[in-house]
């Protein structure tokens, strides 16, 4: 995205310094060009003023300065929790200022297509975001400034994201032709493989030419990393991926293995749900891949059903005592086994002080590994057993369920526009790779 799209190299304040004395011994003036007698090795005496950004690149006439790329950083820091060594930081600048080149790069591309992304649209989705971290846009905003970020940083990413798909709609899109008996033979080849396995995969790709293919590489193992480290995989994908689907945290949905590039293929087979792969050579670069679910073709898979769900959730604060605690959760546990199914649901939970979301549309598989075998074995109204943090406690209620049909059917809609997704995906790689090659792009 790119997030994938945030990285690189920076702003490097003065170190030491040298002293006067050294300074004056050294060299002779500049001589009569200047009329100023300055050594020919001057040297500054004191840092810079780190509260003025510099222009750590200029792409096309459009400034990237160190504050973009801290706040970026940050960005990234965040969704490692916080842990990034200091001794890749060097690296992980480098790579933001690439992908703010890219990005930088994209919107151009689509403003010279008049394509513009609106203010009011930007606050739009920046209110979703805020929405996922149960905020509002200005709490949002104060938590990226208190991490070292910015709501500015956040949109100006949304804006790469839309400006470029929309790019891509129009200048992609309409080349891309997938035929009926293109569709067709795919579609037959599902029904021969009807029960085999299909694989949810996510991916990150890094690309590369022969002459960066060992910095692409290291960069890509680095990633890999931070990944098991514990690093979010969708967060990183939005921030480093070069692929289009960086917008979407790298998913590429269920994916038979024959789908895949004959490399991908092969580490998908091979690795458990939740590994991530080492980098895998492909053309044009390294693809990082993740395998997030399994199921099996054009058979019904009870994970599918479709839950009407209420949630009931307490809160503590930081340092609350532990008796306290085990008694709210108590409290919690017997309202929500005796107050009848969700009909009652927000009364009995405003008696303790809970908070209560509704889902009607949530899918078994969507939901964490853990709970899934559980809310598949619950009757209408039931409850979960208590689960979450030391800060928060929640539990379902079962208020609903849709089981999927027997037998899934192939869609030939779906079918083709997957062709046309892989197909634009390939063109969208040419074209930004074609406009790299065509920027002037001035480092400082």
């Amino acid at each position: 995205m790119k997030l994938g799209t945030i990285h690189r190299a920076a702003l490097v304040l003065a170190g030491t310094l040298a002293t006067a004395a050294a300074v004056a011994q050294t060299g002779s003036p500049t001589g009569p060009q200047s009329g100023l007698d300055i050594p020919e090795n001057a040297r500054f005496l004191a840092p810079e003023n780190p509260g003025v950004r510099k222009a750590t690149a200029i792409v096309n006439g459009t400034v990237i300065t160190g504050t973009d790329i801290d706040h970026r950083v940050a960005l990234i820091r965040l969704a490692n929790g916080g842990n990034i060594p200091d001794e890749e930081l060097p690296r992980l600048r480098q790579q933001v200022l690439r992908n703010l080149v890219d990005e930088t790069l994209q919107i151009q591309a689509a403003a010279t297509e008049d394509i513009k992304i609106e203010p009011k649209e930007l606050d739009q989705y920046f209110a979703r975001y805020a929405q996922n971290f149960q905020q509002s846009p200005v709490q949002f905003a104060a938590y990226l400034r208190s991490a070292g970020s910015s709501d500015t940083s956040i949109k100006r990413q949304i804006q790469g994201e839309l400006a470029w798909s929309r790019l891509q709609r129009r200048q992609i899109e309409p080349f891309v032709n997938v035929s009926e008996e293109e569709v067709q033979a795919v579609i037959a080849r599902l029904n021969a493989a009807r029960g085999s396995k299909e694989y949810k995969v996510s991916e990150i790709f890094i690309s590369a030419t022969p002459e960066t293919a060992n910095e692409a590489r290291a960069n890509a193992e680095r990633i890999v990393q931070q990944l098991r480290g514990g690093a979010s995989f969708m967060a990183y994908a939005r921030q480093f991926s070069e692929a289009s689907t960086a917008a979407v945290g790298g998913d590429l949905d269920f994916v038979r293995a024959e789908q895949l590039p004959e490399p991908l293929a092969a580490a998908v087979q091979e690795m458990p749900v939740g590994a991530v792969s080492n980098p895998i050579a492909v053309p044009g670069g390294f693809s990082i891949v993740s395998v997030t679910d399994t199921r099996q073709v054009l058979t019904a898979d009870p994970r599918d059903a479709l839950l009407s769900l209420k949630q009931l959730s307490i809160t503590f604060a930081a340092g609350t005592p532990r008796p306290q605690i085990q008694t709210r959760i108590q409290d919690l546990v017997r309202t929500s086994q005796s107050m009848g199914g969700c009909g009652r649901a927000e009364e009995a939970a405003a008696g303790i002080g809970a908070e209560v979301v509704t889902n009607d549309q949530v899918k078994v598989r969507d939901l964490p590994v853990p709970l899934q075998p559980t809310l598949l074995n619950l009757a209408i109204g039931q409850p979960t057993a208590p689960f979450g943090t030391e800060q928060r406690i929640s539990v379902l209620v079962l208020c609903g369920r849709d089981d999927p049909a027997a037998v899934a059917e192939v869609s030939f809609d779906e079918i083709q526009n997957q062709l046309s997704e892989n197909r634009v995906n390939l063109r969208a790689r040419r074209y930004l790779r074609d406009l790299r090659r065509d920027a002037v792009v001035d480092y400082r």
